[in-house]
């Protein structure tokens, strides 16, 4: 019985700890893609921006130039950050939502859960979500 239990412990814990690795290996590509993203757009190269969108943002934007136009204009925080911060993750069957912290050129703060598919090949942004900060009291 002994060592059937055993047996069991180290059966679920490694494929507890396989799942950790996924997930953290996850995370990371997620990030990967977020920053790059960021990246592109504070370079200004649209096309690359809008790479790492999901086919469906490049169906409704239907250009690079389209999509830099909104993310200029709605989400400026986005577009050149001071500061980026990455939160925790959330799996929802094959969506992984990441929370996103940016401090605009100002020092204000905003927060984003990032839509995450699988798409191409690779991680894809498929939407973002601004998210309510708590209010500080000082």
């Amino acid at each position: 019985m002994r060592k059937f239990l055993l047996t069991m412990i180290l059966v679920f814990g490694f494929g507890m700890s396989v799942q950790t690795h996924t997930a953290q290996a996850d995370d990371a590509a997620i990030q990967e893609v977020i920053t790059a993203q960021i990246d592109a757009f504070r370079a200004d190269d649209l096309d690359k921006a809008f790479s790492f969108a999901s086919p469906m943002i490049k169906e409704i934007f239907g250009t690079a130039d389209n999509f830099g136009l909104m993310v200029r204009q709605s989400y400026p925080m986005v577009w050149r950050p001071e500061r980026v911060t990455f939160g925790d993750s959330q799996t929802q069957g094959a969506t992984i939502w990441q929370k996103v912290l940016f401090r605009d050129a100002e020092g204000k703060l905003f927060k984003f859960n990032y839509e995450m598919i699988r798409a191409g090949g690779g991680w894809q942004i498929n939407s973002v979500s601004p998210l309510t900060l708590p209010e500080l009291s000082v």
